[in-house]
């Protein structure tokens, strides 16, 4: 049983002027701390407003969760989040033609993922990293934020799921997957890690940004009203930097200039701007300078297949140009970010912002005039600045900032006083209370004893003839499934890899332990990859291990890695792959 006690006088009032201290640790969403997560599994259950707590679909989440960001940490150079990755809106229904929604395995799961982003991004100005598959970031409610690619490239003679394999030909996730996101641009592959690739309009609403909600179609869309404010932050980047949604200002560096949509820097390559024509029969011979510069020699540089009705220009990721490299037919000189475009080829910007007053580097949400998402969405194909990643757990001395989900502590509202006290308070959903009152901190009367919370709120009335004070005492909590501190990184299939450090110049043999649901015994693995690097002749001996060489390079980047393990799909299709992954799994020293 949890006690917390708390204390409301009759005539309390509300403090308004809280000033945000530290943007990482304070943008953070909390408006639906205490709430289930919940789930529209079909198009007439979201028209009839029939949402689910639990669920079992090919995925199953057999007990509530608490949506999003579940506790907040920072220590001298670190700020730590500890989320379940699940909207604070309803999330779903998937494949909104229907089509295949009945059908649609993939539901999202609590990922208890612990994340750790740099107080102080470190930028390498000669070499950015890659952003490869998996989260490069998190969104500020506490869903995974994906770059734009959808783990599957072009290898010479066919799409193959890549995993961290570095090809020529990368599939742009929003073009290839669009028919599966449900109507906040959001969805989950088979381990259930629910993510954005693009504009989300949920979260944007949830902050205040130039989005608006249609309660008959439970529905986002841009605001057609007139721009009056930058965006909020919207998440955070795995090098530590923000990035806001598609609003801020014209003039990098005045906060007093107009409002407007950040123009992306990058043009599909149609021949507009200056771009080459990559059109019908013509084969994508080159890769575009920005990925030359993203991916170095380390790419297998095969040409493309011929632009025809399939695959049609936009289906790659390399299909678009970076308008810096290219000229301006008029002045002769490269386009100029500022005038002709706002954002550079990582997606952002040194700017200020209403968070940043004295300047910060900042990404943003790209859309185009008529709202729709445009590459490169989120986060480019390179970080601006060093990443960093997940962790099994937090190992050093921290301030905690927040705690929510079933920790949170409850805070009393001003009561209302019509011929009755309405007592309310932030509740926890699956939550009982017990609300007591006292005209002199002597003796404690209930007034309801078994007080149960409705969604993530709580509400008590009272009779009173005289002043009365009030406490709430939480009595007692259903079961939910908690974010804990097990899984590594918020890993999605992998749960650890022994050892998880190695030094560069060495061979480390290794175990990698996988998650519930892996594939048989002996099932091959497609690819392995930890970091940029392919693991060769990997196995899979046990249904819960599998085990390799890691040849660590003396030129091997060192840090954090990744780790991708990509398998085939079921038998009824095992074209679709499935990706395994463990961010920042693997050190190397």
């Amino acid at each position: 049983m949890k006690r917390v006690f708390f204390a409301g006088v009759l005539c309390a009032g509300v403090f308004t002027g809280l000033v945000k201290a530290d943007p990482q640790a304070d943008s953070w969403f909390k408006g639906g701390a205490g709430k289930y997560a919940r789930v529209y599994l079909t198009t007439n259950d979201q028209a009839n407003s029939i949402t689910y707590t639990t669920w079992s679909r090919g995925t199953t989440q057999a007990v509530p969760a608490y949506v999003g960001v579940q506790s907040i940490y920072q220590s001298t150079n670190w700020t730590y989040v500890k989320t379940t990755g699940l909207g604070a809106h309803n999330m779903g229904p998937w494949y909104l033609d229907g089509q295949k929604q009945s059908l649609f395995q993939n539901l999202p799961v609590n990922t208890k993922t612990v994340w750790r982003f740099p107080r102080v991004p470190v930028t390498n100005i000669v070499t950015h990293s890659i952003s490869g598959g998996g989260a490069v970031g998190y969104f500020v409610d506490g869903v995974s934020m994906f770059n734009g690619w959808d783990a599957f490239s072009w290898n010479g003679t066919a799409e193959v799921g890549a995993g961290a394999t570095t090809y020529s030909w990368n599939r742009d996730a929003y073009y290839n997957e669009y028919p599966s996101f449900d109507n906040n641009n959001a969805h989950q592959p088979p381990g259930g890690q629910h993510h954005y690739h693009v504009n989300a309009p949920a979260p944007r609403w949830e902050l205040g940004d130039h989005v608006d909600y249609n309660a008959a179609t439970k529905s986002w869309s841009e605001s057609t009203n007139a721009v009056t404010k930058h965006s909020p932050i919207l998440g955070w980047v795995v090098d530590g930097h923000p990035i806001y949604g598609p609003y801020g200002y014209s003039n990098a560096l005045d906060a007093s200039s107009a409002i407007v949509r950040m123009r992306s820097g990058y043009q599909l390559r149609n021949g507009q701007m200056g771009t080459d024509v990559l059109s019908n029969n013509v084969s994508r011979a080159t890769i575009p300078a920005w990925a030359v510069r993203a991916f170095g020699t380390v790419t297998n540089n095969v040409p493309g297949p011929s632009v025809a009705s399939y695959p049609p220009l936009g289906r790659y990721m390399e299909d678009n140009a970076w308008i810096g490299d290219l000229t301006n037919s008029v002045t002769h000189t490269n386009y100029q970010q500022g005038v002709d475009f706002d954002l550079d080829e990582y997606n952002g910007r040194w700017c200020v912002t209403p968070d940043f007053t004295n300047g910060v580097y900042a990404y943003f949400v790209t859309i185009t005039t008529n709202a729709l998402p445009t590459y490169p969405y989120l986060v480019g194909r390179a970080y601006h600045a060093s990443p960093t990643g997940g962790v099994a757990s937090i190992s050093e001395p921290v301030v905690t900032n927040y705690v929510g989900g079933g920790d949170a502590i409850p805070a009393l509202n001003t009561p209302a006083i019509p011929a009755n006290v309405t007592i309310t308070w932030s509740a926890v959903e699956g939550g009982t209370y017990l609300v007591e009152n006292t005209t002199n901190f002597a003796t404690w009367s209930p007034v309801i004893t078994n007080a149960p919370a409705v969604t993530n709120t709580g509400i008590a009335t009272n009779t009173v003839a005289s002043l009365n004070f009030y406490r709430v005492t939480r009595v007692a909590l259903s079961n939910y499934d908690s974010v804990g501190t097990t899984t590594a990184g918020g890993g999605v299939g992998i749960s650890s890899i022994v050892p998880n450090s190695g030094s560069r110049g060495t061979t480390v043999p290794f175990t990698i332990n996988l998650a519930a649901g892996a594939p048989p015994t002996n099932a091959p693995v497609i690819s392995l990859t930890i970091g940029t690097n392919a693991i060769a002749g990997a196995t899979h001996p046990t249904a819960t291990t599998v085990t390799g060489n890691f040849v660590i390079g003396s030129g091997a980047a060192t840090g954090a890695q990744d780790i991708l393990l990509v398998w085939p799909g079921p038998p009824t299709n095992n074209t679709a792959h499935v990706t395994n992954s463990l961010p920042a799994g693997f050190t190397i020293q």
